[in-house]
């Protein structure tokens, strides 16, 4: 299996250098050369396997054993979720005969992000291990220099899972004052010596241009030798196509032969990108649901076929000052932070697929060529319209919904006040609206069950939860929410470096003197 940036080029990667590159150079993400079709048997041969047997099965299919050996394979996997509080992984939790939730937040950092993120931190230190054991004495180690922006989540996710880890460093960027409290903590605790935090004065888009750019830069990027561990990194989306196929399975032996439509709360289209391939490597699901907040460009392209960084005027105009941010787009502030986001990178790729399924008999070099001038254009003008028969194949599998804060705020309430009580985020409450309403619009056939994912523990986002709950006189925080991991971490000292505008050069500067220093206390034996 070999892999191609989504704006072209001739350059066709192995797993290997798919993973360590990221980000293509010309700004293009990388996909397989073909999605793989699943095993004639594999119903009967998977529906009673773990999560640790499924994963090595699906992940099987785009990583040939000349690359990765089936048994190392098997201990990768096994390693990264080894560190897991619930024995699968991402159980599913029933809340009615039609709906049931995919808890994704049993990982070390109470979130969706472990899942791909603590494989992907073993998968860069097995990589980089064996390329330095067949170097020569004396010859330079290949290292590692991990870049990469949050909302909130992904930072922490990728902390923990390359922590401590030899011959790599992290740097991650996040908006400064635009996280919760808990996720700031959750990375600025961790004293590790190869963990950096950047709090840059922006957006996540604003953090996110900048990693974008940072990779983009040939001679800064071959000097460090950047690594990706942001969505854009294939190896997330690979990871994350597992919980789908586990959640089917858990599915069907509850509701033998029922038809599963899955709802994804996303900012940056990864989670939602994840179940699209499953589905295109032959998982049978209806049409997936994209559930937004107000920062809706994907709810907005549904609509209208138009892919557009800044709202249309009229909503821009209507929309409360304190509700936008200061940043160059109209970026606003929602309960759900870790989805206000303008540009979905991961689009990009659904994107390739959409122009060579529109191009008919067009080939792989026309819709790449097709997705440069797409991006193009909306990075200069900050919009594109596709044309109508790309817009048909993207409703073909997709649903989109926007969710409001207060529609959020009411569903928190409404679980919360249901019998059996149920506490959620409010990103997973945005999913859960958009379940809602798509319910009420299709009238449900009687086979059909929802799956909504969750994404997050509501103990990350206490502000939000507490806004919703506040009225309830038998509601407890920290009795009812608050894991024994979270006590505390507030009144850590934190470790984080502010950098006043995203400016790329400035980053630049932190890392450059961050690496130099790194080398030096290596080179002198300090610690």
């Amino acid at each position: 299996m070999k892999y191609f940036s989504t704006r072209g080029g001739s350059e066709r990667l192995s797993f290997e250098d798919t993973v360590l590159t990221g980000l293509a150079p010309n700004g293009g993400l990388y996909i397989p050369e073909s999605i793989p079709s699943l095993p004639s048997n594999w119903q009967e041969k998977w529906k009673s396997l773990s999560f640790v047997d499924l994963a090595v099965e699906v992940l099987s299919l785009y990583i040939s054993e000349d690359e990765i050996p089936r048994d190392d394979l098997r201990k990768l996997v096994e390693k990264s979720y080894g560190t897991f509080r619930h024995p699968d992984i991402t159980p599913l939790q029933k809340l009615n005969e039609k709906l049931f939730v995919l808890e994704l937040f049993h990982g070390p950092t109470f979130a969706f992000k472990d899942v791909a993120l603590q494989l992907l931190g073993n998968l860069f230190e097995y990589f980089l291990v064996r390329r330095n054991a067949k170097k020569s004495s004396g010859e330079p180690r290949e290292k590692l220099t991990v870049v990469g922006a949050t909302s909130g989540d992904t930072g922490s996710a990728a902390i923990y899972g390359l922590r401590n880890k030899e011959n790599i460093s992290i740097f991650i960027l996040h908006p400064k004052g635009r996280i919760s409290p808990i996720q700031q903590a959750q990375m600025t605790t961790i004293t590790d010596a190869n963990v950096h935090n950047i709090a840059v004065k922006g957006t996540f888009d604003d953090c996110q241009d900048v990693v974008k750019a940072l990779f983009g830069d040939k001679e800064f990027n071959e000097k460090h030798r950047l690594g990706a561990v942001n969505s854009i990194n294939w190896a997330r989306i690979l990871a994350q196509t597992v919980y789908y196929f586990l959640s089917y399975f858990r599915v069907q032996a509850i509701s033998p032969g029922a038809r599963i439509q899955y709802v994804v709360p996303t900012g940056n289209f990864g989670d939602v990108l994840a179940g699209y391939y499953a589905k295109r490597m032959g998982l049978p699901t209806d049409k997936l649901i994209i559930a937004t907040n107000s920062n809706d460009i994907l709810a907005r392209f549904w609509k209208t076929g138009k892919y557009e960084r800044v709202e249309l005027e009229a909503e821009t105009a209507a929309a409360p000052a304190s509700g936008i941010s200061d940043g160059k787009d109209a970026v606003k502030e929602t309960l759900s932070p870790a989805m206000d986001i303008l540009v979905s990178s991961n689009f990009e790729r659904l994107l390739w697929y959409l122009a060579y399924e529109a191009e008919g008999g067009g080939t792989v070099d026309d819709a790449c060529a097709m997705v440069d001038g797409w991006m193009k254009s909306v990075k200069s003008n900050g919009r594109v319209e596709v044309p109508r028969k790309a817009l048909e194949l993207a409703k073909r599998d997709f649903i989109a919904e926007r969710v409001s804060d207060d529609q959020t705020l009411s569903t928190i309430r409404r679980l919360y006040e249901s019998e059996p009580s149920y506490i959620v985020d409010p990103h997973t409450a945005v999913g859960l609206t958009a379940a809602q309403i798509t319910a009420s619009e299709s009238e449900l056939s009687s086979s059909l069950i929802q799956v909504s994912l969750s994404t997050a523990h509501p103990a990350k986002f206490s502000e939000a939860v507490a806004k919703a709950l506040r009225s309830s006189a038998a509601f407890d925080f920290d009795r009812d929410v608050l894991p024994e991991e979270f006590r505390g971490l507030l009144q850590k000292r934190q470790r984080v470096i502010d950098v006043e505008s995203a400016d790329v050069d400035l980053v630049k500067s932190v890392i450059e003197s961050t690496v130099d220093m790194e080398q030096t206390k290596s080179s002198t034996g300090c610690v």
